[in-house]
């Protein structure tokens, strides 16, 4: 008995261990395909937002809930907020390791994920884990609204901080954004209670200039001291393939999610140099 030749697999990938120093870049295939294109990805803050209570909330569900009508699909992402740091602040005394912060804080972001959908239950709020995120075509051709924890899914395996000490690069705003990439979103939007970004945190600088559109090469050069939303979101957008531009709106303002929804300009655009 004869036995066939093996044959092998003639790709651009056949010789590369994917572990050497080889680059790689010349192995691009095509864009990456956008799933969800008409998805907008929306992420309510959780200190800046959920802590406030029904004077900031109940507006905004009934606002999500219009556009929901009107046929916008919106994947909600929510954050942790003053218990996640509360939590993050006692596992630190415990000489917890960054893995276990991580953890802790995407239980808080699923307590705050939780709330959410209770709000949005009579429109169609449905709370979605990880698990469930290949299911969101399904969810939103139902006419569901899906809510999901903010935090990516990385616990114990989050890498320890570039920066130093034990909290998460990795948290809510993080998670939010790295959806918005995957999916290929028409929009990422982060609700906060700020109209955007400023020089300085206006609440304890009075004298903060608010900052409507920039870079996110130039703001990482300017390092303020002080930036809306986590530094890792901003670091990914240098290598994003779909999500090059995010929106960071004051949601305390009836009116400037469905703005920032409809391409209208309002609060802080962070974008991509091309």
């Amino acid at each position: 008995m004869t036995i066939p030749e093996r044959k092998g697999i003639n790709t651009p990938l056949s010789g590369h261990t994917l572990a050497g120093g080889t680059n790689m870049d010349n192995l691009k295939y095509a864009p990456p395909l956008k799933i969800l294109p008409d998805c907008n990805v929306v992420k309510i803050g959780g200190q800046s937002f959920i802590d406030r209570g029904r004077e900031a909330l109940f507006p905004l569900v009934e606002e999500i809930s219009e556009l929901n009508k009107n046929k916008n699909k919106i994947l909600i992402g929510t954050g942790g907020g003053t218990r996640a740091r509360h939590a993050y602040s006692i596992a630190m005394d415990l000489d917890m390791p960054t893995g276990i912060l991580a953890a802790i804080g995407q239980a808080t972001a699923v307590q705050n994920a939780r709330i959410v959908q209770m709000l949005f239950s009579q429109h169609g709020g449905i709370l979605i884990d990880h698990d469930h995120f290949q299911e969101l075509p399904l969810f939103f051709n139902v006419g569901c609204i899906p809510i999901m924890p903010g935090m990516p899914p990385y616990e114990y395996w989050e890498k320890p901080p570039e920066g130093g000490g034990v909290i998460p690069d990795n948290r809510t705003d993080a998670g939010v954004y790295l959806s918005a990439e995957y999916l290929g979103a028409k929009n990422c939007i982060y609700i906060k209670d700020e109209e955007g970004l400023y020089t300085d945190d206006p609440k304890k600088n009075p004298n903060a200039e608010f900052i409507p559109r920039i870079s996110a090469q130039e703001l990482i050069e300017r390092d303020l001291a002080d930036v809306i939303v986590e530094r890792s979101v901003i670091n990914y957008m240098l290598k994003a393939e779909n999500a090059t531009e995010i929106k960071i709106i004051n949601g305390l303002v009836k009116g400037n999610l469905t703005k920032a929804i409809n391409g209208e300009e309002v609060g802080t655009t962070i974008y991509v140099e091309k």
